[in-house]
């Protein structure tokens, strides 16, 4: 009692439904909307509770009231204490310009509105219903679609559009699932089966989803195609259902549907049967013996004389269950055995058709086996039969009556027999040895014929000997990158033999050999396997190891690298250059060989590896490419091509000072010329007058340079010049310039110092300087020079007094200092030449100029005299000869560094 009244409380409890006002599910964003929640009127007028509602997982309020208003998108749910949570209905409160409007959920039947809205501030032209991306209906002024019976081919997305002036509008899209207003409706009968005479009751079974709820169907039934009942009741009670039931049972259905008649539903049909219980059955067997063969067929036939089929038949040996066969008429059941040895015993059959099972009385056989072919097992102490092991041959039958005599064979050899009491099974033992390898067999008979087993195989196991270990690599040598064959071998040895591989006892890899002999196991070489190897051969009766082998791998020279090293910080001639090869990776020995643009040099061996050296004492002729080569034998590899240039010092230079004339004259351009024939360029050229350096010049390619220079009467004295090119400067040989007089043109303020000299010495004198001066003119001799005349304003300028003019075609410009001290002559030879000068041809003038620098001009002037020259005295004012410049910071070529030194 008890029990029931839990199930009815538990079926009671109501699941709550929330309802909307307005009907829809959308919404413009400030417009509200009013959900009730229902509950069964059962519990709500019984008992006044409170209200859950959910927003989302979250209680949104409690309130006594089943109505709650809302503005806020989300999913809604509502409960009471005594009732079970509702689905959730979703709200959508939109900001866009236009949304369609439709019902949470559409049942079959339901009359659906569909409505499109626009916003206050929206005027639409007008407005289309699309489903599924096609257009079904423009919509009136109402903006509604009505649907007036759901059903399953309004299923669908939906979703309306508008246009204004100038721009389209698109609503939010619904879909819409028609949901089955109740399923069909399911016929039972209460009992589920009955006897003649008795009461039977139908239920018409179907259910109504929480939201209809609400709905009332009515329900028809009907038997044969007539209707017996209809109402509002779900239910149809019969009398004696076998009556009229002479020509078979009756088929019964029933209908559910609304009141409206909108949704009909029928059940399946069904048959109502009166069950009559069957009577003691009947066993007899076929053919009816109580002992048989084994392999004789035989049939078990049950049949019970009375009971309302279908009946089922179940066959019993002892109380193991056979086989169960179902009759749906009369007659019985037959089930067929073939008899085996284990078919002797009792046998008893049942028959039911629901009301209780029947049993028949039981049956004896009795079943006469003939020996089974006998199975042989071959047992061994291990996992194999090994030399020296006690093997048991065991041979059994399955099944054969006793007794049975067991005999045993080697290759077809009897070796012996047994007669066990039992019969089932016996064993033979056989201390094994190599020849024992071979075929075995058993045989079992019982008089009814011997019956052989199969042939068992047997393969006396030999344990693995000590395997010889054996590298195989392409060459004579191993080399990385070979691909080495570590070959092992066992000579004697049962197969299966597992080979193992080790390298410094750590363990590279296996190897089977199934049928014994050897095994491979294949290494790509890297520098790093240099060391031990050895190998295991293993057939499972205890691993033997072989002697340990050793493995030098060989590594080819990697490309070497060529470094030139000199004593500074370029290569000079004279300077010995080592070339540094060396090749990071490579097998000891190396021979390097070096190369002079491709031509061998020579070569140094490196017995441990790592770099080796060549010296060569360089020469101009060492510049060029230079590589160098490593070969261990392996093939050689050559270095990058590394160029040198062999810097040579430059040699002495050669001064050349070239004036534009025959003599050199104040205010004359003077050329000074150095050149070094050899030397690397870029050479830097210094010119020096007494020491003092004049200045320089680059020469980026070589050869020679050239310094111009105005002259002056301070520029008479000694010229040199320096060649450097960053191996220490060299001095040029001294040149010594004399600057000659003025011409016979520059008489200007200097004329009465000539007078002045040719009234002392007479008349004789004055007459035959006029006429030798006069010669020069009349045979093509040195014009006027106006730019030649000195300037007498300056009284650091020194004052020549000179002879008009010069006959002279190769002028000799020497410095002589016969008496030491301070005086110096400066003389010009006029040295004849063919008869170029007929009027000068045997006559030379020599200018003397008397210096004392630090006593000004002087007074008078001594003679010197020549043999075949003639001699004019000239003063000259100058306070100083030997007028100091600005120094220089080059230290200036004097005698003493005339041969250079490199810096």
């Amino acid at each position: 009692m008890l029990l029931w009244v839990s199930v009815l409380v538990l079926e009671a409890v109501p699941k709550a439904v929330i309802s909307l006002h307005p009907p829809w599910t959308v919404f413009f964003k400030g417009e509200a909307v009013t959900l009730t929640c229902h509950v069964s009127h059962i519990y709500t007028a019984k008992n006044r509770e409170l209200y859950q509602w959910y927003l989302g997982t979250e209680i949104l309020r409690e309130i006594p009231g089943n109505t709650l208003k809302v503005q806020d998108s989300g999913e809604y749910k509502c409960q009471t204490q005594n009732s079970l949570l509702s689905d959730g209905v979703t709200l959508i409160f939109s900001t866009a310009k236009l949304i369609l409007q439709a019902p949470p959920s559409v049942f079959e039947g339901d009359s659906v509105t569909l409505k499109c809205q626009a916003n206050v501030d929206l005027a639409l032209k007008n407005k289309t219903l699309y489903k599924n991306g096609k257009m079904l209906k423009i919509l009136d002024e109402s903006s509604s679609f009505h649907i007036q019976q759901a059903g399953l081919k309004d299923n669908g997305e939906y979703h309306c559009a508008g246009s204004e002036i100038n721009c389209s509008f698109s609503s939010n899209r619904i879909k819409i699932q028609v949901q089955e207003l109740f399923p069909h409706p399911v016929l039972r009968s209460r009992p589920s089966w009955t006897t003649s005479g008795k009461q039977l009751t139908l239920i018409c079974e179907t259910q109504l989803p929480p939201q209809k709820s609400d709905a009332q169907l009515q329900f028809r039934f009907f038997r044969d195609g007539q209707i017996v009942e209809a109402g509002s009741k779900n239910f149809l009670k019969i009398q004696n259902p076998s009556s009229g039931m002479s020509k078979g049972p009756s088929y019964y259905w029933c209908e559910a549907h609304t009141v409206t008649s909108n949704v009909c539903k029928k059940s399946q049909k069904s048959q109502i049967h009166v069950e009559v219980p069957v009577s003691h059955p009947v066993l007899t067997l076929s053919p009816p013996r109580a002992q048989a063969l084994e392999g004789l067929r035989v049939t078990l036939h049950c049949e019970a004389r009375r009971g309302s089929p279908p009946i089922l038949y179940q066959f019993y040996h002892g109380d193991v269950l056979l086989r169960g066969r179902s009759a749906h008429t009369a007659g019985g059941a037959s089930f067929s055995i073939t008899l085996t040895a284990e078919s002797s015993g009792k046998y008893s059959c049942t028959a039911d058709n629901g009301f209780g099972p029947q049993r028949s009385d039981t049956r004896s056989l009795s079943v006469t086996v003939p020996a089974s072919r006998p199975i042989l097992t071959l047992r061994v102490p291990g996992t194999r039969a090994v030399v020296g092991d006690v093997m048991e041959l065991h041979c059994e039958v399955h099944k054969g009556s006793p007794p049975i005599l067991y005999r045993f064979y080697h290759d077809d050899v009897l070796l012996g027999s047994r007669w066990p009491p039992s019969g089932r099974g016996t064993s033979f033992n056989l201390p094994l040895t190599p020849e024992h390898s071979g075929s075995y067999a058993c045989e079992a008979d019982n008089g009814l014929g011997a019956q052989r087993s199969d042939t068992a195989s047997l393969r006396v196991t030999v344990p693995a000997s000590r395997p010889v270990l054996t590298f195989r690599v392409p060459g004579t040598q191993a080399v990385v990158g070979d691909v080495m064959e570590l070959h092992c071998e066992a000579h004697r040895g049962s197969p299966p033999i597992l080979y193992r591989f080790y390298h410094d006892d750590v363990f590279l890899g296996s190897s089977s050999a199934p049928s014994g002999g050897r095994a491979s196991f294949n290494l790509s070489l890297t520098p790093e396997h240099s060391g031990s190897y050895a190998c295991e051969a293993d057939n499972g009766l205890g691993a033997q190891r072989s002697d340990t082998a050793s493995l030098r791998v060989t590594v080819p020279a990697s490309r070497p690298v060529l470094t030139l090293r000199v004593p500074g910080t370029q290569a000079v001639v004279g300077d010995v250059m080592e070339l540094h090869c060396e090749a990071h990776r490579g097998s000891p020995p190396i021979l390097y060989r070096f190369y002079h643009d491709d031509v061998f040099l020579g070569s140094s061996s490196a017995p441990s590896g790592g770099r080796a050296s060549f010296n060569l004492s360089l020469t101009p002729e060492h510049s060029g490419s230079y590589a160098c080569e490593a070969d261990n034998g392996l093939g050689a590899q050559r270095s990058e091509v590394v160029p040198l240039n062999v810097t040579v010092p430059a040699s002495r230079p050669i001064l050349t000072l070239r004036a534009p004339g025959d003599q050199a004259f104040p205010g004359d351009v003077m050329e000074l010329h150095c050149e070094a024939h050899r030397g690397s360029p870029p050479i830097l050229y210094r010119f020096y007058h007494d020491n003092v350096i004049l200045g320089s010049s680059s020469v980026p390619s070589g050869g020679g340079a050239s310094f111009n220079l105005s002259l002056t009467a301070e520029h008479t004295g000694n010229y040199s010049c320096e060649a450097d090119n960053g191996l220490g400067a060299q001095c040029s040989e001294t040149v010594t310039l004399s600057i000659s007089g003025l011409t016979g043109s520059r008489l200007g303020p200097v004329a009465t110092g000539v007078a002045g000299g040719l009234l002392g010495m007479g008349g004789l004198a004055v007459v035959a300087l006029l006429l030798y001066c006069r010669l020069p003119r009349k045979a093509g001799g040195r014009t006027s020079d106006p730019s030649r005349n000195p300037s007498n304003s300056d009284p650091q300028e020194p004052t020549y007094y000179n002879v008009p003019g010069w006959i002279e075609l190769q002028p000799v410009y020497s410095n002589v200092n016969p008496k030491g001290g301070d005086v110096v002559y400066s003389e010009v030879r006029r040295i004849q030449e063919g008869n170029k000068h007929a009027v000068a041809s045997d006559s030379a003038l020599r200018l003397l100029w008397t210096y004392l620098p630090s006593h000004g001009p002087i007074a008078s002037p001594q003679p010197y005299s020549a043999q075949g020259s003639s001699v004019i005295y000239s003063q000259v004012k100058a306070e100083s000869f030997l007028t100091s410049t600005a120094e220089s910071a080059h230290t200036p070529c004097t005698p003493s560094n005339l041969g250079g030194q490199r810096h």
